[in-house]
């Protein structure tokens, strides 16, 4: 039967011969695919498995499928989609059948890694029925083949009853069989698709060039929520509705259809929609509804209580069976709706990369359904509200809605704006670039009177400095170097505010059972590093909001963001009765601190010149870092004392009968910070020609070098941070008679400090020459610090993390002092033609970037390290395989450097010149 009635690639018989036989391979694929959700349940209970490594082998296959996704796309434009479709078919067919004669876990695990290899089959399916259809029936058309996905249900309707008369094995063998069978049929019916043999074979590693467009990330996010929320909630759903309405496991695997049924084959529907409508009417549908389904699910039952003139009232408010399973429907329709949109887009704007960018975005999806039923079983162990699952997808459906429609304003008014002339000056980059807004640049003549007033109202501003020459030595030396020394002394003190608000949690979690908060101890690992989590996350969207909103801005509101933490604190931890919900979410938005480093070290490396880049780069982070020292020393003495007197509420009573007020470790930053927003604003400048978008800035994720630097400065500040944290416990865990709060700040202070005076050391003899050096005694100083755990001497073990610290600390100065000094060789490279004052403009642009995106990689630290560290102790009784991973690491920092920049072919081997 032909849907669709005419292709130009080819025949209509062989393009709907295509498309139905993908349908039905790609359906029995999903089946295949989610099979561990039913057979593991058998296998759990005769390998006696526990709830984790049930949870593991079910979520094998969903990883496995996700991650291959990217590789089996880009393969699939490389080699033919429907050899690589047959290919995976006969493969997980295959490991489906030696499941039966897999007798232990291990073996289990291996196999289902085989067999998620069956959910890559999208990834391949997408550009081979794309390719058959014109763009105006492709949406129907990948409408049509996404509705495979009810393979799921499948699964889920017949395999129980082939269990029961069969056993686990016996699914298994009657699934991959019939995989087996379908690999064959589709061969036999289908062709190569029609720009085969018209398509020239792209390198590989040419194929990931179109991943840095923000375009194919924002389709990722798209289908993360519509297809990665699918997954997980369909195999949510049965333990939430048995967890909140008492039903039994067979009914709500039943209910569950609601959802599951509608988010499959609506798909169809989907595509034509995008045909006649546009894929983007139709995403604006889909996160308006998302949005307000998940909000309403997210509220949960609720009591109130309201204080009448005789009496209470009280009244409570819930959500029954009925309207969750209409809400549930509703969403489900609606996600189906949008994963035909998104890949509605795909061919449409990628249609020589449709591999390539279906691949990324499947493997996005495919990812949230893995990753999302574990957020939302810790979301629901630490607060301890169920609907707390419905509230993650919230936000992921507003922050889809938000960033799609900023881009969609964005695109109007780039098409609104008249074109260039010839004659403007551009780089040569790899992909066009807005125009930066250099002084002097040649516009378009209707638009003069428009700049005219712009810059009457420039001069009007004392603030705004419209002519910013550092490195013209006479100006910097009459102008320039007391303006960019007040603001960098300004935006230090911002950050050092920063950095204490980002680390308090490690001292005021200690004190939280004292003060009578009944939490566990996990819960309160969580409150420890979430602010890590969220801080190093926000570092990755405020590396580029500078040159957007302007420095002096952004460092007023972004300071002033630090007082919803500081606030929020003080008065929620005066009650013993406040929800760890509203902790959690307190000690995230303590990540507000965590974000300023990136933004704060991106606005001052515009106002220095190279020469001094580097020293005032270290004063801004080491002073910054000094933060968490200053914190760590001033909040215990704070808390002992009564300092704002009746304004800060009432004391709390410790077991030992000790008097604190908690409430001071929030409070004490409020001054501080509301001096530092004032002074940012009145005492900071703006650069005018400091003004990029941020797709002007995306350029940075093409240069293999921004993807080093992150490697080494996680090396070193990720080090730091880490350390930072994880100091304290192991030195309690490995040396149970020494106090470790009484060393605690000693190492992020002589971090601090050597990353602050060893700026001008990197200035003169090179950052990469430094770098290079500090990876080498590093390596140096945890074998040491190994050799002292095993002898049990704490003097060695403490000595040998103090130099841990001091290297780190001057690593992170000679990082960042070479990120200016690489892009200038990049640019130079890259636009050979350029003038000089257009690539030293460029290459100021994207090391700004660059230095605020790896502090956001490197931030992770602080959470992995300490966590590597617990995990090692807790696995082998010793921090041993942990220290040695660091070590290895180190060696991988050290080599890199030297091969990308030290040695004989790096990029530094010519002498810098010196100041």
């Amino acid at each position: 039967m032909a849907v669709l009635d005419s292709s130009p690639n080819g025949s209509a018989e062989a393009a709907n011969r295509a498309l139905w036989a993908s349908t039905i391979a790609f359906t029995a694929s999903f089946a295949v695919w989610t099979i561990f959700a039913i057979i593991g349940i058998g296998i759990r209970d005769e390998l006696d498995l526990s709830e984790t490594q049930f949870g593991l082998l079910v979520g094998t296959p969903i990883l496995s499928g996700s991650l291959s996704r990217l590789f089996l796309g880009m393969w699939s434009d490389r080699y033919g989609g429907r050899k690589i479709f047959a290919a995976l078919m006969f493969i997980s067919a295959a490991a489906t059948f030696a499941l039966i004669w897999a007798d232990n876990y291990p073996k289990m695990l291996l196999a289902g890694l085989v067999v998620g290899l069956a959910g890559g089959t999208f990834s391949v399916g997408i550009p081979y029925v794309s390719r058959f259809f014109s763009p105006e029936k492709q949406g129907t058309a990948l409408g049509i083949f996404g509705a495979g996905n009810v393979g799921a249900a499948v699964t889920k309707f017949l395999a129980p009853f082939v269990m029961v008369a069969m056993g686990w094995r016996g699914v298994a063998e009657v699934w991959a069989v019939g995989l087996a069978l379908t690999a064959v049929v589709f061969l036999l019916v289908t062709k190569d698709e029609p720009a085969d043999t018209a398509r020239a074979p792209e390198a590989f590693l040419d194929q990931f060039k179109v991943l840095v467009h923000a375009q194919v990330w924002r389709f990722s996010l798209y289908y993360f929520f519509v297809f990665g929320g699918f997954v997980a909630l369909a195999l949510w759903l049965p333990h939430y509705l048995v967890s909140t309405y008492g039903l039994s496991l067979s009914s709500a695997g039943m209910l569950a259809a609601f959802y599951s049924v509608p988010a499959s084959l609506f798909r169809v529907y989907g595509g034509v929609l995008s045909d006649r409508y546009g894929a983007r009417a139709v995403l604006y549908w889909t996160f308006a509804v998302g949005v307000v389904s998940t909000f309403m699910l997210s509220y949960p039952p609720t009591t109130y209580i309201i204080e009448g003139i005789r009496e209470p009232i009280r009244f409570s408010t819930s959500m029954g069976l009925a309207p969750f399973l209409i809400i549930m429907f509703v969403l489900g329709f609606f996600m189906s709706l949008g994963k035909a949109a998104v890949y509605k887009h795909v061919p449409v704007y990628y249609p020589h990369e449709v591999g390539a960018v279906g691949g990324l975005v499947g493997m996005i999806g495919g990812l949230g359904g893995f990753l999302l039923p574990v957020a939302f079983g810790v979301l629901e162990d630490l607060t301890g509200v169920r609907t707390a699952c419905f509230a993650l997808l919230f936000l992921i459906a507003i922050a889809s809605l938000i960033w799609m429609h900023v881009s969609v304003l964005s695109l109007n008014r780039e098409k609104a704006q008249p074109a260039a002339p010839a004659s403007a000056p551009a780089l040569p980059l790899a992909e066009p670039a807005l125009p930066l807004g250099e002084p002097g640049a040649a516009t378009d003549e209707r638009r003069a009177p428009e700049q005219a007033a712009q810059k009457a109202q420039e001069a009007r501003d004392p603030h705004l400095l419209t002519d910013w020459r550092p490195e013209d030595p006479q100006f910097w030396e009459s102008t320039g170097r007391a303006i960019a020394r007040r603001n960098l002394w300004i935006s230090t003190y911002c950050l050092a505010l920063a950095f204490a608000v980002w680390q308090i949690w490690s001292i005021v979690v200690a004190w939280l059972p004292a003060a009578g908060f009944q939490f566990t101890s996990n819960q309160l690992f969580w409150l420890a590093a979430a602010p890590g989590i969220s801080g190093a996350t926000l570092r990755i969207f405020y590396s580029f909001l500078v040159p957007v909103f302007g420095g002096r801005l952004w460092t007023a509101l972004s300071t002033g963001l630090l007082l919803i933490p500081a606030f929020g604190l003080g008065y929620a931890i005066q009650n013993p009765e406040t929800p760890y919900l509203i902790f959690l979410a307190l000690a995230l938005l303590c990540g507000f601190g965590g974000g300023n480093f990136a933004s704060s070290v991106s606005n001052i490396s515009f106002f220095f010149p190279r020469k001094e880049k580097g020293r005032a780069l270290a004063i801004n982070s080491g002073i910054g870092n000094l933060g968490v020292s200053v914190m760590q020393m001033v909040v215990p003495i704070v808390i002992s004392m009564g300092i704002f007197g009746y304004l800060s509420g009432s004391p709390q009573t410790t077991p030992d009968g000790a008097t604190v007020w908690l409430q001071n470790a929030g409070f004490f930053w409020v001054p501080l910070i509301v001096v530092g927003v004032l002074a940012a604003w009145f005492g900071m400048d703006d650069i005018a020609s400091a003004k990029a978008s941020f797709t002007e800035q995306m350029v940075i994720f093409r240069h293999l070098h921004t993807w080093v630097m992150c490697w080494l400065y996680t090396g070193t500040f990720g080090t730091f941070i880490g350390m930072s944290a994880g100091f304290p416990l192991l030195t309690r865990l490995v040396f149970p008679q020494v106090d470790a709060l009484n060393y605690a700040f000693v190492g992020p202070l002589v971090g601090a400090l050597s990353r602050a005076f060893s700026g001008g050391l990197s200035d003169r003899l090179g950052g990469e020459r430094v770098s290079f050096w500090v990876f080498v005694s590093m390596i140096v100083f945890t074998f040491l610090l190994i050799w002292g755990l095993k002898i049990e001497s704490f003097t060695i073990f403490f000595s040998m993390t103090l130099l841990l610290f001091f290297a780190s600390g001057v690593g992170n100065a000679s990082t960042f002092q070479m990120v200016p000094g690489i892009m200038a060789r990049v640019v130079e490279t890259q636009a050979p033609h350029a003038t000089a004052e257009e690539r030293r403009h460029r290459a100021e642009f994207e090391s700004a970037a660059i230095t605020g995106f790896i502090s956001a990689i490197a931030a992770y630290g602080g959470f992995y390290i300490p966590k590597a560290l617990g995990t090692s102790i807790a696995v082998s009784g010793n921090a041993d395989a942990a220290l040695y991973g660091f070590a290895v690491f180190f060696i991988t920092c050290a080599l890199a450097t030297w091969f990308f920049y030290t040695g004989p072919r790096g990029l530094f081997r010519t002498t810098e010149p010196r100041a």
